[in-house]
């Protein structure tokens, strides 16, 4: 089961995760220091152990006889190095002539003697007990005695008593010393990650004061760390695209109230005015007929507004088809022949190659855009429809020459209800969305529609169709 606070809260999260981290750390570290000095114990132990047999391996040896060693057991007791220590002297095969073991012990089996000749290593050193019983460390060694040269064997063993209660202690405050250090880095780390999370707190705090009334306000990036700059800069960078998208969103909504109004006007005030006398049939007919038209004008914003809305959440699905560019572009000519000589204009086509298009959406926005340049180009000049195959992507191009248009006039024409110039918006059947609508079926097909313009007025629109 979660607890909701550490999903609510980062700064709880990592201070919980630094606690971890140093508790695993610091345990790591104790238990290092754990084994090393438990070692480092045992290994002392075993030492000593093994330097006592060799002390009295060679105080056997000094002596003359066996019968010596037994006159001077008190000796043998006095020399060892605590009271429950064990030590044997005995004949190989024999019971022991000297036994200092207080409490009764056995040896182990496999405790066994090392030649006389051999010294005694730690690896000789046998652990027995457990449980009940304390553990033992046992190793022994046989010696020559001086004069008669029988051997006799010297067994010693020690009980860890002391050392398992210094064992125990180092190991409880390793454990504490873990919890200690596993508490007091949760605190720092909480302290210190509460400081480096106030700019977080302060870009919070700016970030608040945004309303769509002050969309010009920016986040401050100076002083920032290098990790929350970056947020910054991102944020700032989001911020001037959403005061973009406003701003054309503002106007949109301006232009389509603009653009309703216009014939809504005009149907309110003509039918204000024949209501306001009798008519004749005819004069009926004729305010019903240009009623039909204002209508026609609004159906036809209505359409174009849904298809963008369609086309902006990705609510239409087309079906792409090879289709042969020349024949479409030459058809297109042919059905605009008349508009272009009422204008003084003739088309002049040269296309080859096909394109992965839907057919009725490319001659959409093909006539968009040869509706575009009939309406602006210069009378007396030429409209070329152009296409050519580019790798793996076939391009239409739409020329004219008019009016020669500036960078940041170039940008916006693909944008909805906009006119570059009052020459573009003189015409009442144009509502300013048929550059969007190209720009929509381009970005249905995964493509793109660029504009661009040079200083004598020839102005090039170009559709990317990929393959």
């Amino acid at each position: 089961m979660s607890l909701p606070i550490l999903h609510r809260s980062l700064a709880v999260r990592a201070t919980l995760l630094l606690g971890l981290i140093a508790c695993g750390v610091t345990g790591m570290l104790g238990a290092y220091f754990f084994s090393t000095a438990r070692t480092a114990i045992l290994a002392h132990l075993d030492t000593q152990l093994v330097g006592r047999v060799e002390h009295f391996r060679r105080l056997v040896g000094n002596m003359q006889t066996i019968a010596d060693l037994q006159e001077r057991p008190l000796l043998f007791e006095a020399m060892l190095g605590a009271e429950n220590d064990v030590l044997l002297l005995r004949e190989p095969g024999h019971a022991p002539f000297v036994a200092v073991n207080p409490n009764h012990l056995t040896v182990p089996a496999d405790v066994v003697g090392v030649a006389p000749d051999d010294p005694v290593a730690i690896e000789d050193v046998r652990v027995a007990g457990g449980g009940d019983m304390p553990t033992m460390h046992w190793v022994a060694g046989v010696a020559r005695s001086g004069r008669d040269g029988r051997l006799v064997e010297v067994v010693a063993g020690h009980p860890l008593v002391n050392e398992s209660k210094m064992i125990t202690a180092n190991r409880d405050r390793v454990l504490w010393s873990a919890v200690v250090a596993m508490l007091a880095s949760t605190v720092l780390a909480g302290v210190v990650l509460r400081r480096g999370l106030r700019p977080l707190h302060r870009m919070a705090a700016e970030a608040a004061r945004i309303t769509p009334r002050s969309l010009d306000v920016r986040l401050t990036e100076q002083g920032a760390p290098n990790e929350v700059a970056e947020m910054v800069v991102a944020f700032n960078a989001m911020l001037d695209r959403i005061a973009v998208g406003y701003e054309r969103l503002s106007e949109f909504s301006a232009d389509l109230a603009h653009e309703i109004r216009t014939p809504v006007g005009a149907l309110i005030g003509q039918t204000q005015v024949a209501l306001n006398l009798a008519r004749s049939p005819a004069e009926y007919q004729q305010l019903l007929e240009s009623n039909l038209e204002e209508l026609m004008r609004l159906n036809h914003i209505a359409e174009n507004i849904l298809f963008l809305a369609q086309a902006d959440h990705a609510a239409l699905a087309i079906e792409r088809e090879p289709i042969s560019v020349g024949d479409e572009l030459q058809r297109i000519a042919d059905y605009f022949e008349g508009p272009a000589d009422e204008a003084g204009l003739r088309f002049e086509v040269a296309a080859t190659g096909r394109a992965m298009a839907n057919a009725g959406l490319f001659r959409r926005a093909v006539n968009n855009l040869v509706v575009n340049a009939v309406r602006h180009g210069r009378p007396g000049t030429i409209v070329r429809l152009r296409a050519d195959q580019r790798a793996d992507t076939t391009i239409v191009q739409v020329e004219n020459e008019g009016v020669a248009l500036p960078a940041n006039r170039l940008d916006r024409l693909f944008d909805r209800f906009y006119r570059g110039d009052a020459a573009r918006s003189r015409h009442e059947d144009s509502n300013g969305l048929g550059l969007a609508i190209v720009k929509a079926i381009m970005r249905l097909h995964g493509g793109e529609a660029t504009v661009s313009c040079e200083a004598s007025g020839l102005i090039r629109f170009e559709l990317h169709f990929p393959a």
